[in-house]
């Protein structure tokens, strides 16, 4: 197994949370290559600092010692690292940082492990800001010796580690984050409705909620859209969160559990993505909209 001083790294998905994790892998000293998917800035910007661009997803593995994903699902996921499963050598490690269906995960590393291939899940908490400023959240699902070699390119990236466990219980952790902070925004969506319904007007919610006991970092971003109009405060996907809810399903019908709770909050989901909100620039702050709109209101 190498050590961590001469470990290269790739990345695969420099998207709105890729790029900045990216940049802090190279900007902290490790050899870095990256592909270009649609977008070629985040590329053009990362090989300025250093990075190498892979030409193919099989270069890139022949290059990577530890390889990491940020990707939408678990079918691009997997689509990818068949695509490099001829280059990965014996001994290198995936890292798979995207929010990914936890049996699709333990199929993989199953897969993986037949090659001498290690592989770990390490998805995220937080937001781009804190991607690019390398203070995200990483839930780690992978064993002592592979979280041990991993953890130093992680702590390029991370303010927070928390080592959950084994093989996809970081999955199983970030869908469960993913449900509570979900299931906030569904919440507050409704409560704005109901308060404009009843003749409260957003601003006079607001001077109660924040600052208050249920005020938070999720709730500030959110009303940082509903409140200011801030189209980008908080830049995650409508689609993603009714993917992530379905997910969360999923692992709750495998675990032969009741989710009356989730199930409401990814109706929610499913009806803005349904309505209009399936966009690449459609976020979860906009349910409120969607919310309003079903209610018979106009959008604040």
């Amino acid at each position: 197994m190498n050590t961590m001083a001469n470990e290269t790294v790739g990345f695969v998905g420099v998207g709105l949370m890729g790029h900045g994790m990216a940049k802090n892998i190279v900007e902290k000293g490790y050899p870095l290559t990256v592909i270009a998917h649609r977008n070629r800035k985040p590329i053009e910007d990362l090989v300025s600092r250093g990075a190498t661009e892979a030409k193919s997803l099989e270069e890139l593995a022949a290059a990577s010692t530890i390889v990491f994903l940020c990707l939408t699902s678990s079918r691009e996921v997997e689509a990818v690292v068949n695509s490099m499963k001829p280059k990965l050598a014996s001994g290198s490690v995936v890292v798979d940082c995207s929010t990914g269906d936890p049996t699709v995960t333990a199929r993989l590393a199953d897969e993986l492990k037949a090659q001498g291939v290690h592989f770990a899940d390490a998805p995220l908490s937080r937001t781009p800001k804190e991607a690019w400023e390398g203070t995200l959240d990483a839930m780690v699902g992978a064993d002592d010796a592979i979280f041990a070699r991993i953890r130093p390119v992680i702590d390029t990236w991370a303010g927070k580690i928390v080592h959950i466990g084994g093989i996809a219980d970081g999955h199983r952790m970030k869908l469960l984050n993913n449900f509570i902070a979900l299931g906030m925004g569904a919440l507050f969506a409704e409560a704005l409705a109901l308060s404009r319904k009843v003749g409260i007007s957003v601003d006079r919610f607001d001077s109660v909620i924040r600052g208050g006991r249920m005020d938070s970092g999720f709730y500030q971003t959110f009303m940082g859209y509903v409140l200011e109009g801030n189209r980008e405060a908080h830049r995650f996907t409508l689609s993603n969160a009714y993917k992530d809810l379905k997910y969360l399903e999923s692992m709750a019908n495998a675990a032969t559990i009741a989710t009356p709770l989730a199930s409401a909050a990814k109706n929610s989901y499913a009806m803005a993505v349904a309505g209009g909100g399936g966009g690449p620039e459609d976020y979860v702050p906009h349910l409120a909209d969607f919310i309003a709109k079903l209610n018979g209101l106009d959008r604040k």
